[in-house]
């Protein structure tokens, strides 16, 4: 399967989600170890463990100073139970739960420019991390801007 480039007009987005709390969404040029390094060094602090699929581009997080479990979609994994408790601590359905949620968002809104992809992603982002809807997402909001 092919990945995006700006290049190619289908710019590629790295999301990066903690279980349970914030999302960090961030534009790439490219899908290349060099480019997702520096994003993941300044977000993500040195040891955590971090959970991808087998995706060749994350196969140095180890040598970058993280722990890594990958599930293998290619094989029909999905989740993985490594402790035999019955919970399946390996996935990533939490950040494929996020891509769902943020295409579904896009979808109507086709044909947004690179150059206003970066305001729509900050915006879906911020309106995640603050999780509020309605009235109260406009006072974060508002909050946001006088402070």
């Amino acid at each position: 399967r092919g990945r995006g480039t700006l290049a190619k007009e289908k710019p590629p987005i790295l999301g990066l989600i903690q279980r349970g709390g914030d999302i960090a969404l961030k534009m790439l040029e490219n899908v290349k170890q060099k480019t997702i390094e520096p994003i993941i060094r300044t977000t993500i602090a040195p040891g955590t463990l971090i959970y991808t699929d087998e995706y060749d581009i994350y196969g140095r997080l180890t040598e970058w100073g993280y722990q890594h479990k990958t599930v293998c979609h290619s094989k029909g994994e999905f989740a993985r139970d490594e402790d035999g408790d019955g919970f399946c601590e390996v996935h990533v359905n939490t950040i494929e739960g996020f891509w769902s949620l943020l295409r579904s968002w896009l979808r109507p809104r086709r044909g947004i420019s690179q150059e206003k992809l970066p305001l729509y992603l900050g915006f879906f982002e911020f309106v995640h991390n603050v999780r509020r809807r309605g009235k109260a997402l406009l006072g974060s909001l508002l909050n946001l801007i006088l402070n």
